[in-house]
């Protein structure tokens, strides 16, 4: 009877200390430190988006100051079928706003129907370049104007008679004398409407608002379309800058016009056209200077693949071994650059 209370002391003991050790190996584990503010960030999108610009603001000429009455004034004469030589076509017919600025056509139709050989570039941004048409051969907005104008296949009107025409309408000679202090001219004819052009501009993208920061405004796609855009597509490299373009030309593997041969003799330029701006590129369907793609994904396929064969092509066009899916995101990429279209009230023509 002596051992009795020793032994259920000890057996007490051995219980608590099982029950403590068991508490111990049952603690809530220590809390899991906070990630640092670097985790999760995709550097590689950091630095494709560090690579890219906002537009910035509209070069004016020092010589054609920017005003709402110089404005509306190359508006009208932008809409004025009187710039042809049949009074049949406008500026408009080949640029209009509810086709991208374009006429949606592979290559336009000129002069009681002429067909012209290349597709009507839109005029969206296109106060932003250093020269003109496919080919350069306009070294400013102004001498652009009236390239057209004059051209036998396209509007076909001599400037002289354009002027005489024009000095016919008592409305016109008001505003040109308002605006210029002038009277008209093909000189002031061709300010008025490059002053309208200037105002054709989007630059307030879902790609734009992402640089700023919103980081939801464009799609995942777009996001790796990005990466792809500045890195294993090359495509960064022609499509840089303000404009996504370099302003430069490039011989891409086309063949049937010479281009920028045309306007420089130099055999070197043989095959080679303007880099295209890319801010509303979604809207300006068919895409290239002939019209020949008709999908922003028929042109990724076509740089995919490694252009084509003409003898001048650039060393830069070369397969790019893309996936269908990386072909869709970069079309995606490209699609957030697109905007919306500017907005034209068709003027009352005097």
């Amino acid at each position: 009877m002596k051992l009795r209370y020793p032994l259920f002391i000890f057996m007490v003991l051995l219980m608590l200390s099982a029950c403590g050790n068991e508490n111990k190996n049952t603690a809530a584990p220590e809390k899991e430190q906070p990630e640092t503010e670097t985790a999760g960030v995709d550097e590689e999108l950091e630095n494709a988006k560090a690579m890219f610009e906002p537009l910035g603001e509209m070069p004016v000429p020092a010589d054609n100051e920017m005003t709402d009455e110089k404005v509306e004034l190359g508006k009208t004469l932008y809409f004025d079928p009187r710039l042809s030589g049949n009074n049949k076509l406008s500026c408009m017919t080949c640029h209009a706003p509810g086709a991208g600025y374009g006429d949606g056509l592979e290559t336009f139709f000129g002069f009681e129907g002429a067909q012209g050989s290349r597709n009507s570039p839109t005029i969206i941004n296109s106060g932003y370049y250093p020269e003109y048409f496919w080919d350069g051969r306009a070294g400013s907005l102004e001498e652009q104007a009236l390239g057209p104008i004059q051209s036998e296949v396209e509007m076909n009107q001599d400037i002289d008679e354009l002027v005489i025409e024009l000095n016919g309408v008592p409305t016109y000679v008001e505003q040109f004398n308002t605006v210029f202090n002038d009277p008209i001219s093909a000189n002031n004819i061709a300010k008025a409407i490059a002053a309208f052009e200037r105002t054709i501009v989007i630059s307030d993208t879902a790609f734009d608002r992402y640089l700023q920061g919103q980081e939801d405004a464009i799609s995942a796609d777009a996001q790796e379309g990005m990466k792809l855009f500045a890195g294993k597509a090359s495509c960064i490299t022609c499509h840089a800058g303000p404009m996504l373009s370099d302003y430069s030309y490039h011989n891409l593997g086309m063949t049937g016009d010479e281009g920028r041969y045309e306007v420089t003799k130099n055999e070197e330029d043989k095959g080679k056209f303007r880099t295209t701006g890319l801010r509303g590129v979604a809207h300006t369907a068919p895409f290239m200077h002939d019209g020949s793609f008709a999908t922003l994904e028929d042109v990724v396929n076509y740089y995919n693949d490694g252009g084509g064969d003409h003898v001048n092509k650039s060393d830069l066009i070369n397969p790019l071994g893309l996936t269908d899916k990386e072909v869709q995101q970069l079309v995606a990429f490209m699609e957030s650059l697109s905007g919306e279209l500017p907005e034209v009230e068709t003027p009352e023509i005097p």
